[in-house]
């Protein structure tokens, strides 16, 4: 009778097995795709630790604890507290000019804190939540535990002390992208950009706020170690370290810094300032910041 109504037994088994084949074989794919994005996020989890975790003793570590060895260049060490020095150096107060400080790309904190020695208040803006909630950890509790990598799987807990001659309630701390900043900050007599403008997706946008993010006579300080990489920023948003199409001569990241900033600023100090970050007991990073110091014009 089936065959009578055109069915094929043979047919139907064999559409039968290939629909479920199909559907084990898609199930399948299915669940490696899950557990492939479950991998993925478990490792972004990781490497947001590992980075947090590297930057605090960036910030807050010791000689001991960083370099490890009598011998080194400990001219490296403290990058961060010698941003914020650099800033209180050159900042002259004066009545009408805020006594307000931001320190844009804060990561975890330290240069906000230092500057708090000096500042009524100090505005802290990274663009990582985690190193944003660390921070408010240690302006909480003046501390917190971390570990750093001594080879391979092995691990040592440390721990990050703000200084308890800073006034930490002086520091507030907020997510940001430093090239969308919210239009309501105000204006500060102190801009910190420690090593910040060769990571970021626009920097044109974010040099063009600070004509109007410091205040007349305040200062402007730029660290960076002009790294620009297409992983970071597309090539054609570098501020330097290419050769320009119109002219065929080199364009270097402090020649995009003076191009973009001597419209309202002075330059009125620059120099080079190495630092040392740790990745392993036996690994390091040494580079050499260019640091410029600007005066808002008034």
């Amino acid at each position: 009778m089936a065959h009578a109504v055109g069915i094929d037994h043979r047919i139907l088994a064999g559409s039968l097995l290939a629909l479920s084949t199909g559907i084990a074989a898609y199930s399948s794919f299915k669940l490696w795709s899950l557990k492939r994005r479950c991998r993925r996020q478990q490792n972004d989890v990781y490497e947001t630790q590992k980075s947090l975790h590297e930057y605090l003793i960036f910030h807050y570590g010791n000689k001991t604890e960083i370099l490890g060895y009598d011998f080194g260049p400990q001219d490296a060490l403290d990058f961060p507290k010698r941003c914020a020095d650099m800033c209180m150096q050159y900042f002259k107060g004066k009545e009408g000019l805020p006594s307000r400080a931001v320190d844009v790309g804060c990561a975890v904190g330290r240069s906000t804190f230092e500057l708090c020695r000096l500042f009524d208040e100090v505005v802290g803006i990274d663009y990582s939540q985690s190193f944003v909630d660390a921070c408010n950890l240690l302006k909480d509790e003046g501390k917190m535990a971390y570990y750093i990598t001594t080879e391979g799987d092995l691990k040592e807990t440390l721990e990050a002390k703000v200084d308890p001659a800073v006034d930490r309630q002086r520091a507030l701390f907020m997510q940001g992208d430093a090239c969308n900043l919210p239009l309501d900050l105000g204006q500060f007599g102190c801009v910190l950009a420690a090593n910040l403008i060769d990571r970021l997706r626009t920097p044109q946008n974010f040099l063009n706020r600070l004509g109007t993010l410091v205040a007349p006579g305040g200062i402007l300080v730029i660290t960076s170690p002009y790294t620009f990489l297409e992983e970071f920023t597309p090539k054609d948003k570098w501020i330097g370290g290419y050769v320009s199409k119109k002219t065929g001569k080199e364009v270097t990241g402090f020649d995009g810094l003076k191009q973009n900033l001597l419209k309202h600023f002075d330059l009125i100090h620059t120099r080079n300032m190495p630092f040392l970050i740790r990745e392993t007991a036996r690994k390091h990073q040494w580079t050499v910041s260019h640091v410029t110091v600007w005066c808002r014009r008034s």
